[in-house]
């Protein structure tokens, strides 16, 4: 089965990382091409997207990272172990980047995917690089959609939400992540990660602990697994653990 380690777009470039320890979200590389070298922020998107393979070689070749699928795998475990045929399940992928979550939901069989992200790179790398995994990929705020991107989620009708290494770094705050709870069906599937700090509520400055936290006290989640794993490595090759938590919306979600 095709995974985001084994894109077809062959690398035209050449990536160097530096050997300092630094602040995940601090994180960066030289990428060399044949117009020259240029340093990226690993959280500069917009960039990394814009240039055809370099995403997957970056994170998937050289970073291993494992969470899109470790996490279809805990949501596939939780579908076998409630009877659920994939066939029937219907995706919202938030922060769904160009695609490699979307790519693992549809490997497990599910029957449609609906991606969103605010960022316009994101959606043109995901229609470039893997064409058929969406049914409609949505390039906005989760929280302003306006009535044809709402009518898009609604049309998909999710009963699945799946958030892969977006949450915390400001990428994805903790009321887009509760609008994007809310569009989904009453006792979807859930499956999202966090980078492990961010689940420490003395440590976190996310706000993500509280949320999570809220939403098991107030009843709107039902915490399936919870797992510690190796996320990728950090540029310097150090590992990078995150949680990831798998799960049911049993009711929605406040909005600040």
């Amino acid at each position: 089965m095709p995974h985001a380690e084994s894109t077809d777009v062959s690398p035209t470039f050449e990536i160097a990382l530096p050997d300092a320890s630094l602040p995940q979200d601090e994180e960066w590389c030289e990428v060399t091409t044949e117009s020259g070298t240029r340093r990226i922020r690993f959280h500069d998107y917009g960039d990394i997207y814009s240039m055809p393979g370099l995403y997957e070689h970056l994170f998937y070749d050289r970073l291993r990272c494992t969470s899109p699928r470790t996490i279809a795998g805990l949501l596939s475990d939780q579908m076998e172990a409630d009877g659920i045929d994939p066939a029937g399940v219907r995706c919202l992928d938030l922060g769904a980047g160009n695609g490699v979550m979307g790519e693992e939901m549809r490997e497990l069989g599910v029957s449609a995917v609906v991606g969103v992200d605010i960022i316009d790179e994101a959606r043109d790398a995901a229609m470039r690089d893997r064409p058929d995994v969406y049914d409609a990929y949505i390039a906005a705020d989760i929280r302003d959609l306006d009535h044809a991107e709402r009518a898009q989620v609604d049309d998909v009708a999710p009963t699945c939400l799946t958030c892969v290494a977006a949450l915390g770094f400001d990428d994805i705050p903790p009321d887009a992540f509760a609008a994007a709870w809310n569009l989904v069906s009453d006792d979807a599937l859930v499956g999202f990660n966090l980078k492990e700090d961010f689940l420490d509520g003395d440590g976190d400055r996310s706000g993500f602990a509280s949320l999570i936290d809220d939403a098991m006290d107030a009843g709107a989640l039902e915490v399936t697994s919870q797992v510690r794993y190796r996320h990728r490595d950090a540029a310097n090759g150090q590992p990078l653990h995150y949680v990831a938590i798998t799960g049911r919306k049993t009711a929605p979600l406040a909005v600040a």
